[in-house]
């Protein structure tokens, strides 16, 4: 009888005198993942992007000469698998007659927080595993999401950083530090990008910390009469946002701008089911969702590993 719940596994909920039944129906977050990624929708059973790389500078034309004639070649091709995240529970006949306090609608709150909870874990992770060598992005540039030496291009060899090169804590330094990469970024061929941080990302135990920082009028913790320059610049339009399924307590990180950087598709939306088992009269409930994270472009997002 594993996986279902029978009168033996809420014996207490069978007879009165129980005040309230508690432990599976909080309250929970607001949506956090839509913070991280930019959503598009799939009708297949994965997604392929495919980097082109444009034109690189025009060379001083001698008078009389020809024009010089420029290429284009294909670079990396990030494949989105959209993965089906799906749950359930059965609950025989005699459960559902004989309890007395209501319990199927405090279960199907359970099971859509359950499925609510898995999307944003399934998402935070692709940032949580973004320092680890051990997790690429299918068909991408053969380097983990934040790395010092991503790829520019199939014309161009070199290489270029998403992350601070030396691991540094959130600070009004470190930011700095880090919208000055992001506004020094170049496109696969070498070439100047308007690129530009949109919000902080941080984990709760930042969240203090990085409100201190983006609302300050002057510098933050220091005594001199200086303007907080990220704070009137608007370098961060969108401000910070708080994501409470990253697991590093040190992790900081910066959404940009890039077109086709962090990237979420959504092949299926939740979907909620039940039925009876003719056999048993058991009652199962299921819920089912497909969908995929991952990123194309890496300049879509910045970070440092914290300290």
């Amino acid at each position: 009888m594993g996986g279902i719940i029978t009168t033996g596994n809420n014996a207490r909920l069978l007879v009165e005198g129980v005040k309230n039944v508690f432990g599976q129906a909080y309250t929970k977050h607001q949506t956090q993942w839509d913070m991280l990624f930019n959503t598009d929708q799939s009708k297949k059973a994965f997604e392929q992007d495919q980097q082109f790389e444009g034109f690189g500078l025009a060379p001083e034309k001698q008078e009389g000469a020809g024009i010089a004639y420029d290429s284009q070649q294909e670079g990396f091709s990030p494949k989105f698998k959209n993965l089906t995240y799906a749950k359930g529970f059965i609950v025989t006949k005699e459960n559902l007659a004989d309890n007395l306090y209501h319990l199927f609608e405090k279960r199907a709150r359970a099971l859509s927080f359950s499925m609510h909870q898995t999307k944003e874990n399934v998402g935070a992770n692709v940032y949580n595993r973004g320092f680890n060598s051990a997790f690429l992005m299918p068909g991408g540039d053969g380097v983990e999401l934040f790395s010092t030496a991503h790829i520019n291009g199939p014309s161009d060899n070199t290489t270029f950083s998403n992350r601070l090169a030396t691991p540094a804590a959130l600070s009004e330094a470190s930011l700095e530090d880090l919208l000055i990469q992001i506004n020094e970024a170049t496109d696969p061929r070498g070439l100047r990008i308007a690129l530009q941080g949109l919000n902080l990302i941080v984990p709760s135990k930042l969240s203090f910390e990085a409100e201190r920082i983006l609302k300050s009028s002057l510098q933050n913790d220091t005594a001199n009469n200086a303007v907080n320059a990220i704070r009137s610049t608007g370098m961060l339009p969108g401000g910070h946002s708080v994501n409470n399924y990253l697991t590093s307590a040190s992790a900081w990180f910066i959404k940009t701008n890039a077109p086709d950087g962090m990237k979420y598709f959504t092949r299926q939306e939740v979907d909620f089911d039940q039925d009876k088992d003719f056999g048993t009269s058991n009652m199962r409930f299921k819920a089912d969702e497909r969908y995929s994270f991952g990123w194309s472009d890496p300049r879509g997002c910045y970070g440092s590993a914290g300290i």
